[in-house]
């Protein structure tokens, strides 16, 4: 393509908001905003009092770079509150906007990416889309069942970050994403690792639900007995077993910190236990990574590690002594969200790949002939 092509990028987290503006691929601003700080709320009342604050938020940041809204040829947000779909950007319409309203609740603000870039569309007469939304599901039949009925596992995974890393080798090597067999492992608050077969996401650890290895703030996979008689021990109720599981286990629950840089200084001062902490983070990673090479009947090509942990150049090399037997490491230190989310985009307007349309039906809708089996 000649000439510029200007996108407007956004992405609400839990505790931050980002915006951003690239002309194709090249980056032209990013900002961050942290919720608490610098005039931007910690909480609001609900929702839609959050989304008319972002959107005032999105336009003024726009203008002090000097842009109008008229100046963006394309809007794209992360997604948030969608059902289970494949990988790719999808044109944000009307069916997306109604299950934001519907699934998991109206608090979580990724739900305002596709609200606000719906609005803007809208407004401005420019389409909006979302790229690789955290409800990307590529499973193969054989990672969703379990030996419970009423259990099955289900796919949530880092998919942006992912994704972006992974079209980022295939480029620096020469190859295309969809020829390559990958092992990506996302490695900062939460940990993801994932098996990628020929651009698909065929398998992986889940960020959510409890699965993979411990991280700075998860406790990963556990016993099950043992899980069950803490249940019913009577010390914790519903909530508190929760939080210990998605937000003050890891590395916080046995060290009381999720900084990998205090438990670094801890080890170099001589603290054997969180020597002992650290290495079963590493020991974990590295073996669910493995597991995944069995996911890809041994054909891996590379392994990649991102996120922020991916920073830490002793984390890195410790898995790198682990896993290197196996293929290729890889380090893409930080997370690539907004990149990731315009290169969606820019593979669309190429004709790389196409449009994806937003129906609201899951792609995955059961095992045919088992309808017991949810």
């Amino acid at each position: 393509m000649d000439g510029n092509f200007m996108i407007l990028v956004i992405n609400f987290g839990s505790t931050s908001t980002k915006i951003a503006v690239f002309n194709k691929n090249e980056p032209v601003f990013k900002v961050s905003f942290d919720h608490g700080q610098d005039g931007y709320p910690k909480k609001f009342r609900d929702l839609a009092e959050h989304e008319a604050f972002a959107t005032e938020l999105i336009k003024n940041t726009a203008a002090a770079h000097g842009f109008k809204m008229t100046d963006f040829d394309v809007f794209v947000a992360r997604g948030g509150g969608q059902v289970f779909t494949e990988s790719g950007a999808y044109l944000i319409n009307d069916v997306m906007i109604e299950d934001t309203k519907k699934i998991g609740g109206d608090r979580h603000p990724g739900k305002l990416g596709p609200r606000i870039g719906y609005a803007f569309s809208k407004e401005y007469g420019k389409n909006a889309y979302i790229v690789n939304g955290p409800s990307v599901d590529e499973y193969d039949d054989v990672a969703r069942l379990t030996g419970m009925p009423e259990i099955l596992r289900t796919s949530h995974i880092h998919t942006l970050n992912q994704k972006e890393v992974a079209y980022r080798y295939a480029d620096g090597v020469g190859r295309k994403y969809a020829d390559l067999n990958l092992i990506v492992c996302h490695i900062g608050g939460g940990i993801s690792v994932t098996a990628h077969k020929n651009g698909r996401m065929i398998d992986s650890t889940d960020i959510i639900e409890g699965d993979g290895p411990m991280s700075p703030t998860r406790s990963g996979a556990l016993p099950a007995i043992p899980l069950v008689e803490l249940c019913y021990s009577g010390k914790y109720d519903k909530e508190a077993l929760m939080l210990k599981i998605v937000k003050t286990g890891g590395l916080m629950g046995l060290l009381g910190t999720d900084d990998l840089r205090e438990v670094l200084r801890r080890i170099d001062g001589g603290d054997k236990f969180a020597g002992i902490a650290y290495e079963t983070m590493i020991y974990q990673i590295a073996k669910y990574a493995g597991s995944m090479a069995v996911a890809l009947d041994g054909a891996v090509d590379a392994i990649l590690l991102t996120g922020g942990m991916a920073r830490s150049s002793e984390l890195v090399g410790a898995l790198t002594r682990k896993l290197s037997w196996l293929a290729p490491v890889a380090a893409f230190p930080g997370e690539f969200e907004m990149e990731g989310l315009a290169a969606g985009i820019m593979r669309v307007v190429d004709g790389g790949e196409p449009v994806r349309e937003y129906t609201g039906v899951d792609v995955w809708t059961g095992f045919e002939g088992r309808e017991g089996v949810t």
